[in-house]
Order: structure tokens, then sequence, then C-alpha cells
């Protein structure tokens, strides 16, 4: 399961998206730290499968957060994010995207 949380902004929709079992944890590797303990509640909108998760990843993006190997592969599924855009923190997937709108 996917934690899913969305934000609807004046530039448009921010989502954050974690995998329902790294939250609690704080990932540390070099200057990396993604605190999923403290900031758990970020991610912490509905919990969803795969299927219902890939609804909230629309074109409306403009900024995402997204940490976990099944919620960075929607991104890559769906043609948002590409491989080498990916990146890792203690072996976990992680993307953060934001879009440049004019």
């Amino acid at each position: 399961m996917i934690y899913v949380n969305k934000f609807d902004t004046a530039k448009g929709i921010m989502i954050a998206m974690c995998d329902e079992e790294l939250i609690g944890r704080v990932l540390r590797e070099g200057k990396v730290e993604i605190d999923l303990k403290q900031y758990g509640s970020f991610y912490k909108g509905v919990l969803v499968n795969e299927i219902e998760a890939e609804k909230y990843v629309t074109e409306k993006v403009y900024s995402a957060n997204v940490v976990g190997e099944r919620s960075v592969n929607i991104l890559l599924e769906k043609g948002i994010v590409k491989k080498d855009q990916v990146r890792k923190c203690e072996g976990v997937s992680y993307v953060h995207l934001f879009r440049v709108l004019k």
C-alpha cells in the first residue's frame, strides 16, 4: 500500500507519496536525510493500492515528493520521470519533482 497526500496550490497540484512500510523511518546516506518519522504526516493523506495511487499522478502535478520503490515506479511507468532522475538513500528510491511553469 502507498500513502498519498494531495495539496491544491495556486500553481497546481503537489503530491507526496510514500510506500507504507517506510513511514516512521529516518533514511540517511551522505548529505541526504529523508525523515519519514518526524515528517510522516506530510505523506499520510490516504492509504491506497498502486492502481489507486496512479490516479493522483496527472499532468496537473507541478511538484512531487515520492519515496519508495512502488511509489517511484508509478512515476517511471507514467513517464513523469526517467530512471536517471531517481536517487537512492539507504537503497530506497526517491524522487523530488519540480516543474517550472510559465
